[in-house]
């Protein structure tokens, strides 16, 4: 199943630090086998890991050049995708279906997401562009929350990841709370917390 989250804000590199591991902890049902990190002096990235693919190899965050990448899913298409990649010139130091992502968006920027076929919530963090990319398969089939107030972004495979970020207001959305007990569902981006909202799925 697997689990990421992650946030960014004005904290330093060791506040990051406790906050995104309290983050991923929060989470550790998703992924047990291990933990991974990323920190800088702006973002945060987490992940929880149930290892399926690569089971040596596959240890997320993946960095590649300037690229930073967290990933929940599975990529149905990536042996034929790293073909393709290794045919340009690309190497690859792992079998796992993430780093075929980090490639795949080296060479074709965020057009790699519309030649994923899987299922999928990803982050990529281009250090050098000093820009977060977030994407999610077409059905919607992995889930990906994100929060954003105007102060603090943060994003998660669950909403309650953010409860360990102080910066995170539980602000009940009435505006979506009627709607749910009106019909006995929410298909709105918003989510019940203001300020948190479902990401789209990635059109193909």
């Amino acid at each position: 199943m697997c689990g990421i989250c992650g946030f960014v804000d004005k904290k330093s590199k060791d506040e990051k630090k406790k906050v995104i591991k309290a983050m991923a902890d929060r989470i550790i049902h998703r992924g047990p086998d291990s933990d991974g990190y990323f920190i800088d002096d702006k973002v945060a990235l987490g992940f929880r890991r149930l290892s399926i693919i690569d089971l040596k190899g596959g240890s997320q965050p993946i960095c590649s050049n300037d690229k930073v990448i967290v990933f929940n899913g599975e990529i149905y298409n990536f042996r034929e995708l790293r073909s393709e990649l290794e045919e340009k010139g690309h190497v690859f130091k792992t079998k796992s279906d993430t780093e075929v992502i980090a490639h795949g968006y080296e060479e074709y920027g965020t057009d790699i997401f519309n030649k994923l076929r899987g299922m999928f919530a990803i982050i990529i963090y281009d250090t050098k562009k000093d820009e977060l990319y977030g994407a999610r398969d077409y059905f919607g089939i992995k889930p990906f929350y994100y929060y954003n107030d105007g102060n603090t972004f943060m994003f998660g495979s669950e909403i309650k990841s953010f409860l360990s970020h102080d910066g995170f207001k539980k602000e009940l959305n009435e505006d979506v709370l009627k709607l749910y007990l009106c019909y006995g569902t929410n298909h709105m981006e918003q989510c019940f917390f203001k300020n948190t909202f479902k990401l789209k799925s990635t059109k193909t």
